[in-house]
């Protein structure tokens, strides 16, 4: 019995050992790149999410079992995910948007155009790994072909800005809902996971560069947000707070704080508002018409084990799974901070800290 105990101790002990070191080579791998590094952290939850359709749904007060039924409600919850927002809000939806604080003229913003030479590059570092959109062009085909086919993608790119118009098809994503926990029955227990066309992405995040080097030259985005932004993250909000709140108490202040999480944030973002967001920041006219366009005749579908719903309307937010989301979101709300008063306040995207101390 003994024999057993010190094999067992010494296999469990080579067994940590193993571990230990194989953890310690991929955290080193990352070097600075923290998506890899928390991508190698959620392995090592051992979360139990799912992307396949649940056996049953709760639609009401009844529960169906038939999986074509489940996906055409999955898509008409995502699809209407923030209406509930608007509909408890006093201001019509379809109201003027409210006035922007008042601020100094910003220097005025029309989009450039695209180069070639950064389209290829865009394409070169696709992951041909990344599931198609609806459109069916796979990631590797234009990883493959990205030589043969930037110089027209380009032109493409820069007819858009022309024309303020998008393609139809890259307005449309494909949603695959994704079990969070709790009750398998609760559509609210799950969350939508977006997967748009590849070009639309490409496309996205040339404009993307464009305007966030547009707003962090000319500092247009408020200081107190340290969401989605280069040089900003987690660790930036956190030591900002941290550095007030250890600062009144070397004082011998009292702190106090309201930590607020907006529900469904990205979902409930108003065009109307939003696009005067973007005006109110020196966006020229073609540039708020290409965004008009942008937000209009977006649909969405869900597709789960090879079933597909009939297309909805999206009609508020910001596309789930775009390149452009986050950063439009950071504009939408960008004036919040002016609104704290005496009080202190940072954000980080819509999770937001209001506190005060004395």
């Amino acid at each position: 019995m003994q024999l057993f105990r010190e094999v067992r101790n010494q296999y469990t002990q080579a067994v940590r050992n193993a571990k230990a070191s194989f953890f310690k080579q991929k955290f080193a791998s990352c070097n600075s790149n923290s998506k890899k590094f928390w991508d190698i952290v959620k392995s090592m939850e051992n979360k139990n999410t799912s992307s396949q359709l649940p056996t049953a749904l709760r639609i009401g007060n009844s529960v169906t079992t038939d999986k074509p039924t489940i996906i055409e409600n999955f898509n008409k919850h995502f699809s209407t995910a923030g209406h509930a927002f608007h509909l408890t809000t006093p201001t019509a939806f379809n109201s003027t948007a409210p006035p922007t604080a008042t601020r100094p003229s910003l220097p005025h913003f029309s989009f450039s155009q695209i180069h070639s030479a950064d389209v290829l590059k865009e394409l070169q570092n696709l992951d041909p790994y990344k599931s198609a959109g609806l459109d069916n062009l796979d990631t590797f085909f234009l990883k493959l072909s990205a030589e043969i086919i930037a110089t027209p993608i380009t032109s493409l790119f820069n007819l858009s800005f022309v024309s303020s118009e998008i393609p139809i098809d890259w307005k449309a994503a494909a949603v695959i809902p994704l079990f969070k926990g709790g009750d398998t029955l609760d559509p609210n227990c799950y969350r939508p996971i977006s997967i748009l066309p590849c070009l639309s992405k490409v496309f996205e995040s040339q404009v993307n560069k464009q305007i966030t080097d547009h707003f962090e030259s000319h500092r247009s985005l408020s200081a107190m947000q340290s969401g989605f932004r280069a040089g900003h993250g987690c660790t930036s909000a956190t030591l900002k707070v941290l550095n007030d709140i250890v600062t009144a108490i070397d004082k011998k202040q009292y702190c106090a704080a309201v930590f607020i999480d907006l529900a469904k944030a990205f979902d409930s973002v108003n065009h109307h508002i939003l696009i005067g967001r973007l005006s109110s920041l020196g966006f020229s006219n073609d540039c708020v018409a290409w965004f008009t366009n942008y937000f209009s005749d977006r649909v969405q579908c869900v597709k789960s084990e090879g079933l597909l719903s009939g297309p909805l309307a999206v009609s508020m937010g910001v596309p789930q799974g775009s390149i452009l989301g986050p950063t439009l979101f950071s504009v939408y709300i960008n004036d919040v901070a002016l609104a704290a008063g005496e009080s202190l306040i940072h954000l980080y995207a819509d999770d937001t800290i209001l506190y005060t101390s004395g």
